[in-house]
């Protein structure tokens, strides 16, 4: 009996785990290729949501960004915080599979080459694709010139504190200042004029 017990332990460890990044990746799944998710109540003396969806947190008011690291759609390893570091972080969290996704990925590729040399760097979060090979093709198609983390499970959304602007929908566009602190969080498809609504405000501070 006594070898039993360790064993049921982390058994039952592993599938604590295992549901909570089902449970992500189901929540993510009832949004997924919507327009958008609204800010509960509880957030709401805490962040500013525009008519056009954009949600946004004062300096004071921003929670530091999750760790976010692991291999690339192309099989690469990335540290986020240690490869842009002092950057202004634009992640975006997309499916191959996901219409809106395609629908935003031109205005992404074109928004970040016009500010790469202005201290900004994006970085996708591809889930829910069960191979890279979809994903592969969507950045070849779309010209995607950044990386993204390869996140099938939805353990890197995971990360991001509740209660913050964390991703609550399949796409969800999140910026990050440079003092890799949550500022911004569009759900649903963005485009070009949303992209630099969110964007300028953070190159403008000092």
């Amino acid at each position: 009996m006594a070898l039993t017990r360790p064993h049921r332990r982390t058994t039952a460890v592993r599938r604590a785990a295992q549901l909570g990044a089902a449970v992500v990746v189901g929540a993510l799944a009832l949004s997924a290729c919507g327009s958008g998710a609204k800010v509960s109540s509880s957030q709401g003396s805490r962040y500013v949501t525009s008519s056009s969806g954009i949600v946004t947190a004062s300096k004071s008011s921003r929670e530091s960004a999750p760790e976010l690291s692991g291999r690339t759609v192309e099989g690469k390893t990335l540290d986020v915080s240690s490869a842009y570091h002092g950057k202004i972080l634009v992640l975006n969290v997309w499916g191959s599979w996901c219409p809106p996704c395609r629908a935003e990925a031109v205005h992404l590729a074109k928004v970040s080459k016009d500010l790469q040399a202005k201290g900004v760097q994006f970085v996708g979060i591809n889930t829910r694709d069960p191979s890279t090979g979809p994903a592969k093709a969507f950045e070849k198609d779309f010209d995607v010139p950044y990386p993204s983390l390869y996140d099938p499970t939805g353990k890197l959304l995971l990360r991001f504190p509740a209660g913050s602007l964390n991703p609550q929908s399949i796409p969800s566009t999140i910026v990050v200042d440079r003092a890799g602190k949550i500022a911004a969080r569009k759900s649903g498809g963005v485009d070009e004029d949303m992209l630099r609504k969110m964007i300028d405000p953070l190159i403008a501070e000092k």
